[in-house]
């Protein structure tokens, strides 16, 4: 008998016929999977970047000559190889070249500046990093040489692009070829080891599922960022889940709108195309019309990102006129959902934005919405419920004030989890590692509440609760309640030092174009929409709010 509700799993009940309540654990590699796809549809698209294409063929055959060449560069197994672009082709060739050496992967964030670019590197001890031109030209040049980094391979936005393509899109619109004279050209470099070597497959090195596939860096919002130790079994464990949850067939395809050195893109992404055998959609960065220029070309059917990207799409003066009925396979998670923004995206476009919940630590995901359902909304806190625990995902809410203890159905705790998924370490911080877990489950730093039959909701990140006199006030709850204004566009609420209260609430607000609302308007809907100590006491206007790469708002620079 189980001994509490989390080990009963009520939310298996909700699973849709086809998905196993159990997945078997990987026999292979990620590089594994990717040859065989490669050898299964060798002349399918694996790329579609802008209008060009490259095959599985010919990524396989450019990933080979980037090991062949990493190999004469002294690159190893367990190697680590940073890779600093934007959402380009040079990421999976460095990738599965690397891999095909048994070598590990540092996806950077190209947002970095020299001083973080600095700490990564040197944190990680890469020895090879591979980054576009205009990167190298404006913050890896100075970096690189304080840094373990040997070699730098430099590469453009404007490659696998026919001539003349960059005037096709505003995306490319500054682009330009550079060359520098101590850094290697990425396309000469693999036009050369092509020219040079005999035909090769399979990987160079034996890698296992236990081998380690990347050092995927947190975000750093609390203390400098850590490197997640992701397993290539951790990776090919949730790739699996994406395809099984959402029945990725080879009619699918994946549209690329979250950043590839994330951890949404590299599994919901990358591991997924690569695992099924499906084109990945990239467009350099995202922008709102290139991206719906491309969906209506390439018709992809499954995308995951943040909930900020479909604001943009939602809002950009194109979107009257484009189709986008193809995605029906459409996700979003890394940040919360206010209800009212899935429900306006499925009124103007008849495509339904699913939730999913998921950390770098946790390999994201692990709670999917099943596909075809409609998430229900909490009543008592407004949350949109973030999914159910996926297969093989040990979930519980843990009592905030006592870890040892679980919270009951219907009462907020901090998330915890244990699988397949969990990544297996911080890198070279054991104090780190020890900390993130407890009892052998993973401590996610977010407060959920389940409900009765298993779906969970997020109420919000443990540490940016908001102490209003006394009372606990989720910036999340405040914020969906904004979203219902029709001339919200994006919204963001921090708690401020407070003199009698302790902490108030300030709300931070990006309007529509052509709309306008007067602060006292705004704080008086709220105040008719949510309890009295809840609602905002200041609302400050900006064009638009501060963000990370991967959509999520930067709540401490707007305290300031």
């Amino acid at each position: 008998m189980p001994s509490s509700v989390y080990e009963s799993k009520p939310w298996l009940d909700l699973y849709a016929d086809y998905v196993p309540k159990q997945l078997p654990p990987p026999e292979k590699s990620m590089i594994d999977l990717f040859e065989e796809s490669a050898a299964r549809v060798p002349d399918h698209d694996a790329v579609r970047y802008f209008d060009a294409t490259i095959s599985f063929a010919e990524l396989n055959r450019m990933s080979e000559a980037f090991a062949a060449r990493l190999s004469s560069w002294g690159v190893r197994k367990g190697d680590r190889v940073a890779i600093y672009t934007q959402n380009n082709p040079h990421f999976l060739i460095a990738q599965y070249g690397a891999w095909k050496l048994g070598a590990i992967v540092v996806p950077l964030n190209p947002m970095l500046k020299a001083r973080e670019l600095d700490y990564h590197l040197n944190d990680s001890g890469a020895k090879v990093l591979v980054c576009l031109e205009n990167l190298y030209r404006d913050v890896a040049r100075e970096v690189a040489p304080n840094t373990p980094v040997e070699r730098v391979v430099t590469g453009s936005e404007l490659d696998f692009l026919s001539e003349g393509a960059a005037s096709e899109t505003s995306v490319l619109a500054d682009a330009e070829k550079l060359n520098f004279d101590e850094t290697e050209d990425f396309m000469q470099t693999i036009s050369d080891a092509i020219a040079n070597a005999p035909e090769d497959s399979g990987s160079s090195t034996p890698v296992s599922p236990d081998d380690i596939a990347y050092l995927v860096y947190t975000s750093g919002t609390t203390g400098k960022p850590k490197g997640a130790v992701e397993l290539h079994s951790n990776i090919a464990f949730n790739a699996e889940v994406y395809r099984t949850w959402m029945q990725i067939g080879d009619d699918d395809s994946v549209f690329g709108i979250a950043p590839l050195f994330h951890i949404t893109g590299i599994v919901g992404h990358v591991a997924l195309a690569a695992l099924a055998g499906v084109p990945l959609v990239l467009f350099h960065r995202f922008d709102p019309s290139e991206a719906l220029r491309l969906i209506e070309k390439w018709r992809p059917t499954m995308t995951i990102g943040s909930i900020t990207v479909f604001i943009s799409l939602l809002n950009s003066p194109e979107s009257g006129s484009r189709d986008l009925s193809s995605l029906e396979k459409c996700y979003s998670g890394g940040a919360p959902i206010a209800p009212s923004i899935p429900e306006q995206f499925e009124k103007k476009f008849g495509v339904y934005i699913h939730n999913a919940y998921g950390l770098t630590e946790s390999n994201s995901p692990t709670h999917f919405v099943p596909w075809g359902t409609h998430a229900p909304v909490d009543e008592s806190s407004g949350a949109l419920a973030v999914g159910v625990p996926v297969p093989n995902c040990e979930a519980r809410l843990l009592k905030i004030e006592d870890p040892s203890e679980e919270a009951p159905v219907g009462e907020p705790g901090e998330f915890a989890a244990k699988g397949p998924m969990i990544f297996a370490e911080y890198w070279n911080k054991p104090e780190a590692s020890e900390k993130a877990f407890h009892d052998g489950y993973f401590l996610t730093g977010d407060v959920a509440v389940m409900d009765e039959e298993g779906w969970f909701y997020i109420v919000d990140r443990k540490k940016d609760m908001i102490n209003a006199g006394g009372y606990k006030v989720w910036p999340r709850e405040v914020e969906d309640v904004l979203y219902t204004h029709p001339a919200v566009k994006e919204a963001a609420v921090v708690g401020m030092p407070d003199e009698y209260r302790g902490e108030t609430v300030k709300a931070f607000v990006a309007l529509k174009d052509g709309e306008s609302v007067s602060e006292e308007d705004l704080i008086q809907y709220c105040k008719e929409n949510m309890a009295a100590y809840k609602y905002p006491r200041e609302i400050e206007f900006r064009d638009e709010l501060p963000k990370t790469a991967t959509g999520k708002f930067l709540r401490r620079e707007l305290r300031g």
